[in-house]
């Protein structure tokens, strides 16, 4: 992975918890998520009338992973109405590189360096040292959240490996890239329409400015990793966007006032050990 792919990822890792935080911080985390995916898709039309059609060779993995796009949704907005943001981003990115890289091995016989795959422990680790930083040093979370959130993980797994095999399948990743936001907000916006079809106006006008920068968010951290995996591994790209739940962590901090402790501090400095070491690995 060359430094500027690694840059790249870490913005895109940064766009990644800018979004996740503004459906935390809404009433309605399943509606906020779907005025995200609607907008992300809305602001790829007129680069898809420029740029044109998917390759056939991408069109089945758009396919896949526009259904693991559904279910990571539901079961993240599921998540959020019993979790906070500093428990639940935490588990549903720390343990998706992990089912990701497993899934990779069984699925495609893909394995990675030794000093990769460490560093991508390390990623994981300090990752879950952040869910365990609060004032006890324990995981204070309800069955139901923690159920969801790994639920979110596994989606997060499929959908990433989809897309990397996807945009690398296709004659351009961009297109690619674009088609998927295109098609998520098509099928996401059909259950927000039948389930707030009697507030659906209100709920756009509370949600609009939220959801246009969120989209935007979604679609620049989301794009940016899809053509990062056509420029290395999966799960190395799949493991340093989970960097983003340190952006979420000071999110965190500097909007609901949560303490940098001393297991942050060295929750921060596991991960970007293990960033180092999954760069020099590829």
């Amino acid at each position: 992975m060359t430094t500027y792919v690694l840059f790249a990822v870490l913005f895109a890792a940064f766009c990644h918890a800018t979004w996740n935080a503004l459906v935390k911080f809404g009433s309605d985390r399943f509606f906020g998520l779907v005025m995200i995916s609607f907008f992300s898709g809305v602001l790829t039309i007129p680069a898809i009338l420029w740029l044109g059609l998917p390759s056939p060779e991408a069109i089945h993995w758009l396919a896949l992973s526009v259904l693991f796009h559904i279910g990571y949704t539901y079961f993240l907005s599921q998540a959020y109405t019993y979790g906070d943001l500093g428990q639940i981003y935490p588990i549903s990115r720390g343990s998706a590189p992990l089912i990701t890289a497993l899934l990779s091995a069984l699925l495609f016989n893909e394995l990675i360096p030794l000093m990769g795959f460490i560093g991508i422990l390390l990623i994981i680790s300090g990752v879950v040292l952040i869910a365990f930083a609060g004032k006890k040093f324990t995981l204070n979370i309800n069955g139901k959240a923690l159920t969801f959130a790994l639920c979110t993980a596994f989606f997060t797994a499929c959908y990433t490996l989809s897309d990397g095999h996807g945009s690398r399948s296709s004659e351009d990743p961009v297109v690619y890239t674009l088609w998927l936001f295109l098609l998520n907000g098509v099928v996401l916006i059909v259950p927000g329409i039948i389930k707030y079809r009697r507030r659906l106006l209100s709920g756009v006008q509370q949600y609009w400015r939220s959801g246009l920068l969120g989209g935007l968010m979604q679609l620049i951290s989301y794009g940016i990793a899809i053509w990062a995996m056509s420029q290395a591994p999966i799960v190395v790209v799949a493991a340093i966007r989970e960097t983003s739940v340190l952006f979420a962590m000071f999110l965190s901090i500097v909007f609901l006032k949560e303490k940098f402790n001393m297991m942050r501090v060295i929750a921060c400095v596991v991960i970007l050990f293990g960033v180092l070491l999954a760069k020099l690995s590829t």
